[in-house]
C-alpha cells in the first residue's frame, strides 16, 4: 500500500473541478439555537446524490484513473456509505464493481449498492479490518480502491473543507466523525491550508474511540469496543498509515454518547427536517456538549442512510440495539 500523504490545495481543486458536474456543492445552513457562545452551521452532506459525502471520494478515485486502470471492475472495503459512493460512480462509469462489506453493515447501504448494480461479498469484521489497514488483500481481478489511504479520496474529502471556508472564511472550529480518518485528514488539509487559525476536531462514538485513546496514549493503541447502532465511526484501531497525517492536522478529539448522539438526531429532524445517521449527528452531539465547541462551529453531517426501523427508534426517544 502506497503512503497517503497531505493533499495540496491544488489537487483538492483539481478533485473538485473533477468531481463538480456529478455531485452538487451541499449546503451550509445555520442552525439557530440561540447559544450565546457559539453559531452552529451544519454542512449537509446528507444531500448528495447518495445522502452521504462518500461519493465525492468515490468519484474521484474512478475519474483520476484512466479506463484501461478500471477495465476489469473497482472494489472497495466499506462499512456502507463508501460502497454505495462506489457503486454510484462505476454505475455511472459503466465499470463493474465490488463491495467487501460486513454483514452488520446497515440493509439500507447493502440494497443501495445492490440496486446500482454492485455486487455485495460480505467478509467478517476482522477480515474487513485487514482489508482497510492492508494487511491483507481479497484474491479477485479489480482494482481495490482503500476508502482510508488512497490519496483520491484524501483529494475528494478535501472539497468539503474547500466549500466550508468559501461559505464562512470565519470559521473557528469545524468538528468531523473520525471512522478510518479519510473525511477528517482531507477536510483538515484544506481548512488548515485556508484558514490555518480554525480548528479541527475528530468526533467519535465514546463506544469505539480510538482516536481518543491513541492521543492519551502518544501512539496507536488497540481498544475494546462495544456494540453500537453507529456503524461508520469508530474501530478497533486507527489505521496507521493515515495516522501520522491527521494527527498533525487535528486538534484533538470528542467523544460523544449514544445519548448525546441521538438526541442530536432528533434536534436536526425537529429543527432543520434533516435525517442523519448516527455517524452524520455526532458532530452536532460534539458541537453541543464540548468545551472546544465556541464562536463560530462548522458540524459536517456526513451521512443521512439509516435504517427505517432504527431511526424509528430514534425519534421515539431510544437508542436503536446495535
Amino acid at each position: 500500500m502506497t503512503a497517503p500523504y497531505r493533499p495540496s490545495l491544488d489537487e483538492i481543486s483539481a478533485a473538485r473541478a473533477r468531481i463538480a458536474s456529478h455531485v452538487p456543492r451541499t449546503p451550509l445552513v445555520r442552525l439557530d439555537l440561540g447559544l450565546p457562545d457559539r453559531q452552529i452551521f451544519l454542512k449537509l452532506e446528507t444531500l448528495s446524490p447518495i445522502g452521504a459525502f462518500k461519493l465525492r471520494p468515490a468519484l474521484n478515485a474512478l475519474l483520476s484513473r484512466d479506463r484501461e486502470t478500471l477495465a476489469r471492475g473497482v472494489a472497495t472495503t466499506s462499512s456502507g456509505n463508501m460502497a454505495y459512493g462506489m457503486a454510484w460512480a462505476a454505475n455511472r462509469l459503466g465499470v463493474p464493481m465490488a463491495a467487501y462489506m460486513y454483514a452488520g453493515a446497515p440493509q439500507t447501504k447493502i440494497d443501495g449498492v445492490r440496486r446500482l448494480g454492485g455486487e455485495v461479498r460480505f467478509i467478517s469484521m476482522e477480515t474487513w479490518w485487514q482489508y482497510i489497514i492492508g494487511a491483507d488483500r481479497p484474491e479477485f481481478p479489480e482494482l481495490l480502491i482503500n476508502p482510508v489511504t488512497d490519496q483520491a479520496v484524501l483529494s475528494g474529502n478535501g472539497s468539503i473543507g474547500m466549500e466550508i471556508v468559501e461559505d464562512l472564511p470565519e470559521v473557528d472550529v469545524v468538528l468531523t466523525p473520525y471512522g478510518g480518518g479519510s473525511m477528517t485528514t482531507g477536510v483538515a488539509s484544506a481548512v488548515k491550508a485556508l484558514r490555518p487559525e480554525a480548528k479541527v476536531f475528530a468526533v467519535e462514538d465514546e463506544n469505539a474511540a480510538p482516536v481518543t485513546a491513541a492521543l492519551a496514549a502518544g501512539r496507536i493503541v488497540d481498544i475494546e469496543t462495544r456494540p453500537s447502532f453507529i456503524k461508520s465511526i469508530g474501530g478497533p484501531s486507527l489505521v496507521p498509515q493515515l495516522w501520522p497525517i491527521a494527527r498533525e492536522l487535528i486538534d484533538g478529539a470528542v467523544s460523544v454518547s449514544l445519548m448525546q448522539v441521538t438526541e442530536a438526531m432528533r434536534l436536526l429532524f425537529a429543527k432543520s427536517k434533516v435525517v442523519a445517521e448516527g455517524a452524520g449527528a455526532a458532530s452536532l452531539a460534539a458541537a453541543l456538549t464540548s468545551q472546544h465547541a465556541r464562536g463560530n462551529i462548522v458540524c459536517v453531517i456526513s451521512g443521512g442512510n439509516i435504517d427505517a426501523a432504527a431511526y424509528s427508534a430514534v425519534l421515539a426517544g431510544n437508542i436503536p440495539a446495535p
